[in-house]
Formats: C-alpha cells, structure tokens, sequence
C-alpha cells in the first residue's frame, strides 16, 4: 500500500537525533499557536496557574520530503513522533507534570512541513496579585523557548496573525470562576551573560475573576451587619437594649470572619483589599459598643454625679444643639419647667394647708382620728401640742424627702438631655467615618481598575 512504501521510504535511512537540514548554516523556523481549553485552578498560595490548553507547532523537515506522484497522489501522512526529530520547545515557568493526554503521531506534507498538534494539562508558576479580590485580574504569562538550541539553529515565529490570537475564544470553556479576556503574544530575544541568544515566544493569559458569588456570601452579610449597626443608634440609650443588640451584632460578626476565613486567599505576599475591609468593620463595630457603653453608664450613673458643669452645658446644650440641628432641646426644657411648677405649687398647697384646723363636730370622731387634728378646745392640752408638733416634723421630713427627689430627678434630666445629644454627636461622627471609609474604598478599587 502507498503508505506503507511511503513510511518505509521516508524513516528507512532517518537520522532523528540531528537537526533536519541539508546546510546547517539553515535556521529551522518553529511556528507556534497556543489556544486555551480551560483555566482548572488558580492557587493563590503557592502562585501557581493550571491550564489545558491546545498547542500546535509546525516546522519543516527537510528530509520528510516526497513526490505524491510516486506514491499515488498522496499528499499527508501520520508518522509516530518518536520516529522524527522534534524541537525542544519547553515553557518556562513549568512547576509540574500535568496529566496531559499522549498524542503519538504527527501529520507530515510532502513540502517537508511537519505538524505537531497536542492539548497539554499546564500547572506554571504566575505573580498572582490578590489586592483587588475578588475583582482581581491576572496575567500570567506562558513562555515558550528551546531549551538548547540557540537562535541561529531554532526561531520562533507565531503560527496566526496576533489579533486572532488575542480574542480567539472558539474553544475555551467558559463555565468556570474565571473568564478569559486575551491572550497576548510577544516574540522576543533572550541572553544570558553574554552568550548566545535564544528566541522566545510569549504568550500573556489574561483571566478575570467572576465576583457574584464572593459578592453575596461575603460582601453583602458584611454590609448588612454594618448597616444594622447604624441602625441600632435609633434606639433609646437609656434602655439596656441597645448595648445587648450591640453585643449580638459583633458576635455575628465574629462568627461571619470565622466562617469566611477559609474562603479569602492565603499569600505571605500581601492581604488582599477585602480582608483590611472586614478589619476595619469589626473595629468600627467595637468603637460602636464602646460609645453605646459610654452613653448607657452616662445616663445611668446620674444619683452619683454633681450638677452637670456650666461649661458643659454651653458646650453641648447650646453650641452641639444647633451645630446638630437638634430641635427638641426646648421642648425638653419647656417640659423640664412645667414639671418644676407643678411641683411647687404642690408644695404651696401643702404649706397653706397646714395651718388650717380641723373642727370635730362629733367628740367620737376626734377620738377615733386620735387626735392628730385636735380641736381648738384641746389646744391647750400638752398632749395636743405633742401631737400636732410631731404633725409638723413629719410634714417637713415629706417635703424634704420630696424636694431632694426632686432634685435628684432634675440632675437626672440634665444629665439625660447631655447623654442624648452626646450620644447623637458621636453618631454623627461614626456614621461620617463610615461614610468616608466606604467612598476610600470604592476610590482604591476604581484606580485600581482603572490602572
């Protein structure tokens, strides 16, 4: 059969062990062409980038050349690749042995051009940048280069133009985490120390990461905590229960870093962006307590502080007030007022009703009143004397008690009124730093982008 004489004619007197060329002044061109499958992993740890590809490389055999006229026309044929000389084109930043299938045959024209298809399972090593997770961008580069043949023996040369390369995504499987941008190709000359050069090709992956995923479980949780936080200064400081909210939210938030840690990449080279971000939410969470605390033992603690000091009182009740907008500072003291004269003309009431006697028409009654009001026809007996000056000193021990309590409640509102607007002072400035921090990081990540 006409490939059997064939194969028979071309490997009968094949010398695979040098280079193909009749005149070895003669540089054997490599063309090359690289299309990628599908990006299988992305080790942010070890910097290390899998991918399966499809290479293809073509070079001229000059003594796999025939007449297609003596072997009935035909023009290809499939020969083992162990039967020829194949270049030694390596990657460069190859770390490790793939399990890539083994194709044993290559397709040979009868110009002497020789094909050489193959997929190939590529684990190299890539600067992976993890600053922006998970709106990260990788290029990792694919360096294609004979190991030892230098530029005069071997060249490289691209097989496709470079605009098909860079957008060719015909075969690649896009159901992953990461989806592929371009592919990028450079041919360049390489040195070392003086010695002779060597032709390499590069090929530059560019991959972007899917964010949706990392967006709802780990950004979104974290907003909604933060914003819940913010929320809670809506509830009153007097009341216990904003410190315990305040308690459960940075537990949940303590959980919600546990439960993420495994999911943020790991590098000994730098944090990534998010990672500072969930630190500085759970500091501002802290702060948050803190400030809830300091305004809970404020307004609680009043029965055992002075008088609030007038500097103060200038300083919050006056200034913070319109600096804060705040429009209730009148109607609280109004209310203040209004509880102040109702108390004293209580007490005028009780001092003009003192004096005033009580006249018993019925002797039994005066008796069984047991003369606590006496008569004016026992005023002077001593023992109504006693009776009515004990009266006395029992009325002003009451009024007396009512008087302090009096004062200890308008120390208490005092006090009540400094907590509320110091209390909505530091709400301000914690809710500006929010502010400020959220508008820092959306900036870092667009000139981040946009770089």
């Amino acid at each position: 059969p006409a490939l059997h004489r064939l194969s028979h004619h071309l490997l009968a007197r094949y010398q695979k062990g040098t280079r193909p060329v009749r005149d070895w002044r003669t540089t054997t061109t490599v063309a090359i062409d690289l299309m990628v499958y599908a990006i299988l992993s992305v080790d942010e740890k070890d910097q290390v980038l899998t991918t399966y590809i499809w290479y293809r490389q073509h070079w001229t055999d000059e003594f796999l050349k025939w007449d297609p006229a003596r072997f009935d026309n035909l023009t290809q044929i499939s020969l083992p690749v162990e039967s020829i000389w194949v270049p030694d084109i390596l990657i460069n930043e190859f770390v490790d042995v793939g399990k890539s299938p083994h194709v044993p045959y290559v397709y040979v024209s009868h110009h002497g051009e020789v094909q050489n298809l193959k997929p190939i399972q590529v684990m190299t090593a890539c600067s992976l940048d993890i600053y922006n997770f998970p709106f990260d961008v990788q290029n990792c580069s694919l360096t294609f280069t004979s190991w030892l043949h230098h530029i005069r023996d071997i060249n490289l040369s691209l097989w496709r133009q470079p605009e098909l390369v860079k957008f060719d995504q015909s075969v690649f499987m896009n159901q992953g985490e990461w989806e592929l941008l371009y592919v990028l190709s450079h041919f360049q000359e390489f040195s070392v120390k003086s010695s002779d050069s060597y032709a390499e090709m590069k090929f530059y992956v560019v991959i972007r990461r899917r964010p949706l995923f990392y967006t709802v479980s780990l950004l979104l949780p974290s907003i909604f905590l933060m914003v819940m936080d913010i929320v809670g200064f809506y509830l009153p400081p007097h009341s216990g229960e904003r410190v315990s909210f305040k308690i459960t939210l940075l537990l949940g938030y303590s959980v919600f870093l546990i439960i993420v840690s495994d999911t943020l990449p790991a590098t000994a080279v730098g944090t990534p962006l998010i990672g500072i971000y969930f630190v500085v939410c759970m500091a501002l969470l802290v702060i948050s307590l803190t400030e809830t605390i300091l305004i809970v033992c404020l307004v609680h603690k009043q029965d055992l502080q002075p008088h609030v000091p007038e500097w103060l009182k200038h300083l919050l009740l006056e200034r913070a007030t319109i600096l804060l907008c705040i429009r209730d500072r009148k109607k609280f003291s109004q209310s203040k007022m209004e509880t102040l004269d109702t108390s004293r003309q209580v007490e005028s009431n009780d001092s003009t009703a003192k004096p005033t006697p009580y006249v018993c028409e019925d002797p039994r009654e005066c008796g069984a009143v047991g003369g606590t009001r006496p008569a004016p026809a026992f005023a002077g007996r001593p023992e109504g004397s006693a009776a009515l000056q004990e009266v006395l000193r029992e009325t002003t021990a009451i009024r007396q008690l009512l008087e302090k309590r009096e004062e200890f409640r308008d120390l208490a509102r005092e006090w009540l009124q400094v907590g509320y607007v110091l209390d909505v002072l530091l709400f301000r400035v914690y809710l500006a730093a929010v502010l400020a921090y959220s508008i820092t990081l959306g900036t870092l990540w667009s000139v981040w982008r946009d770089a």
